[in-house]
């Protein structure tokens, strides 16, 4: 069984000295947590696909301490440079030139000549970074295709014995994945929404795009979170809810005054194991936070389904229905 290790200075100590000898760890960031391995070693590297059962085609974001470091793997232009001292240390993936001789291991960007970097705002994450002295890939601490692991006990019960030691420190503040911006292109382009929205980076990018249609090859896959299957629970989920059937689980939003049963009534007779509430406030930032966990709580054979009040598609809330989009198509 893994061991979830509480984020100590000596447990910090131990990540990263497993990180340098090419061991694969769990670790914590302010989005979800992520299956972390030395992005400069191929094996360990490897090691990450094995584990969580990643296509082979799907490239890894590395995580870097700073812009410095980020700026010896990847080629900063000055549009790059800007958004970056505007947005680092934050959930903002960017998408830059891989730099030549850059040292990042080919399995990381599957052979892509583009690079997928952040700077996390977590400092334990950045602490273990700063330690092992290495750029650090690491994708969510889940088996592919699920919901993300938000939760140290949710990546454990996800990866077992694939995740052998787990660096702890709570839930996750933001709950979703980074935002993806590409800056390789002509036009920058948003690949996967996050907690940076498009309003925030549209303001320093006028003419920002947004490409969220689903790939499914490797001549298609750029970043991760294109992917059509990913975010899935087992169950199959039915989004816009304004009613429950029979055996179904709810995953509510805001108020559920006028939710009942199909069948007749009120949704608030639910025992506790098939009703969720992503925010009683309505809060889009609570909800994001609540969404994976959520998600992992009610997928269970108690329930047939998981039906999903509306979610408002603004600000965050367009990130949050895109993960809900990706997991309902799996219906």
């Amino acid at each position: 069984m893994p061991r979830i290790v509480s984020a100590t200075a000596e447990a910090i100590k131990q990540s990263a000295a497993l990180i340098v000898a090419g061991d694969i760890v769990v670790l914590p960031t302010e989005t979800v947590y992520g299956l972390g391995a030395n992005a400069l070693d191929a094996d360990a590297v490897a090691k990450i696909f094995k584990a969580k059962n990643r296509p082979n085609f799907n490239p890894l974001i590395i995580h870097v301490a700073d812009k410095t470091q980020a700026q010896g793997y990847a080629e900063f232009d000055g549009i790059a440079h800007k958004i970056a001292d505007l947005f680092w240390p934050t959930a903002l993936t960017l998408i830059l030139p891989l730099k030549k001789n850059s040292g990042i291991a080919a399995n990381v960007t599957v052979g892509l000549k583009t690079i997928a970097v952040r700077v996390p705002n977590h400092k334990i994450m950045r602490e273990v970074i700063k330690q092992s002295g290495v750029p650090i890939a690491a994708p969510s601490a889940n088996n592919s295709g699920e919901p993300s692991a938000t939760t140290p006990a949710h990546a454990a019960q996800s990866l077992g014995d694939n995740a052998p030691f787990i660096l702890a420190d709570g839930a996750c503040d933001v709950g979703l994945e980074s935002t993806i911006l590409d800056l390789s292109g002509d036009v920058p382009t948003i690949l996967r929404a996050g907690a940076v929205t498009f309003e925030a980076l549209q303001a320093h990018l006028p003419n920002l795009q947004i490409d969220n249609v689903s790939k499914q090859s490797a001549d298609e896959v750029k970043s991760p979170g294109q992917l059509l299957k990913h975010y899935a629970p087992s169950l199959p989920v039915r989004l816009n809810a304004v009613d429950v059937a029979n055996g179904e689980a709810l995953l509510a939003f805001g108020s559920v005054k006028f939710m009942s049963f199909k069948s007749g009534g009120h949704v608030k007779d639910m025992n506790k194991e098939a009703y969720k509430n992503l925010s009683e406030d309505g809060d889009l930032d609570e909800a994001a936070k609540n969404l994976f966990m959520m998600l992992r709580d009610l997928d269970c054979a108690l329930h047939t389904g998981i039906a999903v009040m509306n979610i408002p598609d603004k600000g965050i809330g367009v990130a949050i229905n895109e993960r809900l989009s990706r997991a309902a198509s799996q219906a």
